[in-house]
């Protein structure tokens, strides 16, 4: 099979003015960027207000194992397969963060048969989005320190500073730095540090913004630290909002390019799962959802991540809920939970992954059946899709089939959309299909009056299956800071590690009998949660021994040769 970049650069792409027709958008409604790319104006929102919502489907995964579990190459496919049997989707998906890209994952445009296109621009600039939120953040950051050096009239508590710096690129050496050395001229010297561009606050409040006048006002709510009374310092107080909004004007318009197939597609922010919320934005979904019958978006890592994320999150400051939740599982995965495997990134699969083993597929299935219970907590049919690789038996296949229903979904379907593309996510379209029709009862998992260590609590022994939580002393004195200044009533992010249920990347399948430790917490007021830290949870990434971007090179007519997923 022809690799993934091959498949993208050999694809026959439409003008994506004609994409745009398709949906009701006409020229005035974009700003072009080449031939294949464009920006839709905000306006569609009242020009589509009348049109009904599509049925709204969430593409999550069971916990991932560093190669991950295809959520994007099924939400894609799916997508394609729901236009394979005449329904009129369309795909949000977020833009991939260039620390990824050029270090384990590589690129996030799908896979195989099932990608987004021009799959390079996508995984790489794309529109700028990415680049402006680094600079909005970073000129707050510069703000905080050049007040303090003319005198911090504020009287800004330098150890009470929270608003770090951002690069979108993984460079571990960046994450605890000395800021102002060499003298006066060079400004105040302080301990501070780099956080990945993902994972700013910036970031998070596209992903959640529902205009440019909300995002202006959410701007004026980011809380850098405290002065030295232990009030809030916000980047209202140093003047910094409107120009942050400035810088975010052209960022805030969601962009629209195509699948393979010539599908529409939207692509809006890109925060992380394990640190921030995971989600596409609230824009995007806001668009897309009158642009035809059924919207696929995607949420990042587990369902215990991205999709409660979704939920308690995104949901509640969108307004929108969905129609059915389609949780990716692969059979390598299962077995790798089984603890009987290991699955490395960069290195060969063990053989035992690939050949028929029902026991070690049975022993890691628990896995699978704590996403579909937790899902199932907010009211919503659960569809699974077993992403399929050569070497899935029919055996393990039927097995999987009947424990799924036994946990509780209302669909099980067989994806080959990698191979395929749409003619293979016919199966799990039509299942999709028949489990929007379903009655659903949407709720929240918590309200948002709980104290907070009641809804850190609750996240804790519902969806991760822990016995409880421990506060460490940074964490309890910022939960008493917290409530004190008003924030206690925000929803909770948690950020933890992406591949475990628990805290413990190394505990797989359902992992019983632990407590959850939360080191720290922080406050994005601005995006509107809280974040509380467990373990060892890093927010700047570091490179392998053997990054992706060693395989990235460009020739002399600009054909990239590699930009893709890593095989």
């Amino acid at each position: 099979m022809k690799s993934d970049i091959e498949i993208a650069q050999e694809a026959k792409m439409l003008p994506v003015t004609e994409i745009a027709a398709r949906v009701g958008l006409d020229e005035d409604d974009l700003e072009l960027y080449g031939k294949y790319k464009a920006k839709i104006n905000l306006d569609v929102l009242g020009k589509f207000n009348d049109r009904p919502n599509a049925k709204y489907i969430d593409v999550t995964a069971i916990t991932p194992t560093p190669l991950g579990e295809g959520k994007t190459t099924t939400a894609v496919g799916l997508c394609d397969g729901l236009a394979k049997i005449g329904k009129k989707p369309v795909v949000a998906l977020r833009q991939p963060s260039l620390g990824p890209v050029f270090g384990i994952k590589g690129g996030a445009a799908g896979g195989g048969y099932a990608q987004l296109v021009p799959m390079e621009d996508f995984n790489l600039h794309f529109t700028g989005d990415v680049h402006a939120v680094g600079v909005a953040h970073n000129l707050l950051s510069a703000f905080v320190d050049n007040h303090i050096m003319h005198g911090n009239e504020l009287k800004i508590d330098p150890f009470s500073i929270t608003w770090r710096r951002v690069m979108d690129i993984s460079d571990r050496s960046l994450r605890q730095i000395i800021i102002g050395l060499g003298g006066k001229e060079n400004g105040y010297p302080r301990e501070t540090g780099f956080d990945i561009t993902v994972a700013s606050e910036v970031m998070a409040i596209l992903a959640l913004t529902t205009g440019l006048k909300d995002i202006r006002e959410r701007f004026s709510r980011v809380v850098i630290g405290n002065d030295v009374t232990g009030k809030p310092i916000t980047a209202e107080d140093l003047h910094c909002a409107g120009s942050m909004t400035v810088l975010m004007r052209d960022a805030i318009k969601p962009n629209l390019i195509q699948t393979l197939e010539n599908n529409p597609a939207l692509v809006h922010a890109g925060p992380f799962a394990n640190i921030a919320h995971g989600n596409n934005s609230i824009l995007a979904d806001m668009i897309g959802i009158k642009m035809g019958d059924y919207l696929i978006t995607e949420s990042g890592f587990g369902a215990d991540m991205g999709a409660e994320k979704f939920m308690d999150i995104k949901c509640r400051y969108s307004g929108l809920t969905p129609d059915a939740v389609v949780i990716v599982a692969t059979i390598r995965a299962l077995k790798m939970h089984s603890g009987d495997f290991k699955i490395v990134a960069g290195k060969p699969l063990d053989p035992g992954l690939t050949q028929e083993n029902l026991d070690a597929l049975g022993r890691g299935f628990p896995n699978l059946q704590k996403h579909i219970e937790n899902m199932r907590l907010f009211g919503v049919p659960v569809v699974v899709a077993i992403n399929t690789f050569p070497g899935d038996s029919d055996k393990e296949i039927a097995f999987l089939r009947e424990k799924c229903v036994e946990a509780g979904a209302e669909e099980v379907a067989v994806s080959r959309v990698f191979m395929e593309g749409g003619n293979g996510g016919t199966e799990l379209a039509e299942a999709v299909v028949r489990a929007a029709e379903k009655p659903k009862n949407f709720q929240f998992l918590y309200p948002l009056d709980w104290p907070i260590k009641k809804k850190i609590e609750t996240i804790a022994t519902k969806i991760y299956g822990a016995d409880g939580v421990t506060y460490l002393p940074a964490a309890e004195a910022k939960i008493k800071l917290y409530t004190e200044q008003g924030f206690d009533k925000l929803p909770i992010c948690m950020a933890k590690t992406h591949l475990s249920l628990s805290h413990e990347p190394a505990w797989k399948g359902r992992p019983t009998g632990f407590t959850i430790p939360i080191r720290d917490v922080s406050a994005s007021v601005g995006a509107g949660f809280l974040y509380p830290l467990l373990g060892t949870m890093r927010t700047m990434p570091g490179l392998p021994s053997k990054p992706a971007g060693n395989n990235i090179d460009i020739d002399a007519e600009g054909k990239g040769s590699a930009c893709s997923r890593p095989l």
